[in-house]
């Protein structure tokens, strides 16, 4: 290297020089670390010959013994785990073993938020503070998407933040599609000065990637085992919300009359396919972009063990598939849809706009106005029922109904660990009779016939008592 100068070797493996290449006139020592093709560089602060010669050697001891106890040698921003870690996703991806838009999800993640929060801190010094505050501060530097998550006020210069991280995002994106960017691309900031608070989910999601390039950096020796962080910080929960069985039946009612209220031939239309698709949704618990894959060709009629009529649906979405059941009542749904429809090809989208085009929205705003009409548009919990809402309402009424956990966790495509934690809730409704059972002023609830047959069986009881009393000896 022609930058090193007064190059002096201490010991094999150990080299005292000064740079050429600077104006300072500070010591450095290079260490070969054992059994491998690479050398650590490190500053010894003195210019002091006899002093930078006993700091070499406290550095090679120090080297050395961290390799004896598998301590990390070499210190690495955090940036940089992260995108050796994203490379490797990358990989993956090619060879089929996660979905192919899985890194873009991280990348996003690893190169906005996690960067800005931990982009350029060694990764050795990530400790349970740094991991555990990681909520507080997404909540108080993030804005998120929806307003169902409640908003919070904000100040002009945190504006003017969100603006530019939103500009920089743009740039980003459009980088990426392969589109040049010309001139910078600006935001402004809201005059409104508020913005929706990020939601739980999309914390716990970050904060999954964020553990999963800690692990990486173990894997790789570059932090302890003591830095694995398995266990997210817990979050408020928030329950899934879903029509009542009440509410459902009121949703039927309005929405008749809100198809006949309608004074246009297309909003004659719109609304009918709108609350035709409320309908399916709530009959066979599917996600919206499920809904918004649907064709033709994927709704086939066929019959149950007992001979029943029944439609079998092929549902694509979240990168998997699967067949669901539904009663026939959906089979008439969707004909109702497919008689007013122009686009009527096994090939075509279930539900598209009037003319024939995929719906993208799923008429969002259609939903809302139905559901205001019906005074039913806020949840138990204040937020703004969402077109998912209606899968909810699928999964209660079902688990009411006492279907199988592990059958009803195959028809939603999702697993038995999620239902038990969203829907736990309607076990304890469901059994009311056994978890109240004893108490005062309860009695188990008996059908009719089962009452009758309990209040003969004790007449009979005492009659046969009477006649063992006044029988003869």
């Amino acid at each position: 290297m022609s930058f090193v100068t007064e190059k002096e070797e201490l010991k094999p493996g150990l080299i005292l020089f000064r740079r050429g290449d600077v104006d300072h006139r500070m010591w450095y020592c290079r260490m070969k670390m054992p059994k491998a093709d690479r050398y650590k560089t490190v500053s010894l602060k003195t210019t002091d010959r006899e002093a930078a010669r006993e700091r070499a050697f406290d550095q090679d001891a120090d080297v050395r013994f961290r390799i004896k106890h598998d301590v990390p040698v070499f210190n690495r921003p955090f940036r940089d785990v992260a995108h050796e870690y994203l490379l490797t996703q990358e990989a993956r991806a090619k060879r089929g073993e996660i979905s192919a838009g899985r890194p873009k999800k991280l990348r996003a993640v690893i190169e906005g938020t996690l960067d800005r929060y931990a982009g350029s801190t060694q990764v050795h010094l990530i400790g349970d503070e740094r991991w555990g505050g990681y909520p507080a501060w997404r909540r108080e530097n993030g804005a998120g998407r929806h307003r169902r998550n409640g908003v919070r006020k904000i100040t002009a210069a945190a504006a003017q933040t969100f603006a530019d991280h939103e500009a920089e995002r743009r740039t980003k994106v459009q980088q990426t599609l392969g589109i040049r960017v010309l001139k910078p691309i600006e935001v402004k900031p809201s005059d409104e000065r508020v913005v929706p608070f990020i939601s739980d989910s999309t914390i716990r999601f970050e904060m999954s990637i964020f553990g999963a390039i800690m692990n990486y950096a173990v894997k790789k020796r570059y932090v302890p085992a003591s830095q694995r962080f398995d266990e997210r910080p817990k979050l408020k929960t928030m329950r899934r919300d879903e029509f009542t069985l009440e509410e459902y039946r009121k949703l039927h009612t309005v929405g008749r009359k809100w198809i006949g209220e309608a004074n246009k031939p297309s909003s004659i239309w719109y609304r009918t396919v709108t609350y035709n698709m409320i309908l399916i949704a709530c009959n066979t618990g599917m996600r919206p972009v499920e809904m918004k894959n649907l064709r033709w060709r994927d709704i086939m009629p066929a019959k149950d063990r007992e001979g029943r009529e029944i439609v079998v649906l092929f549902v694509q979405g979240k990168d998997k598939s699967r067949q669901l059941v539904a009663p026939k009542s959906v089979g008439d749904y969707l004909e109702r849809i497919r008689a007013i429809s122009k686009a009527t090809e096994l090939d075509n989208r279930v539900f598209t706009n009037i003319t024939g085009k995929p719906a993208k929205t799923l008429y969002s705003s259609l939903i809302a106005d139905l559901l205001r009409e019906a005074n039913l548009r806020e949840g138990t919990q204040g937020v703004p029922r969402s077109t998912y809402c209606f899968r909810h309402t699928y999964a209660t009424l079902r688990l009411q109904e006492g279907v199988d956990v592990y059958f009803l966790a195959e028809q939603m495509g999702t697993s038995v660990h999620m239902i038990e934690s969203h829907y736990g809730h309607v076990n304890t409704i469901k059994h009311a009779d056994r978890v109240l059972q004893g108490m005062a002023g309860w009695e188990l609830p008996q059908p009719d016939d089962a009452r009758a047959k309990a209040s003969k069986a004790a007449e009979t009881h005492d009659k046969g008592k009477r006649g063992q009393r006044h029988r003869p000896r």
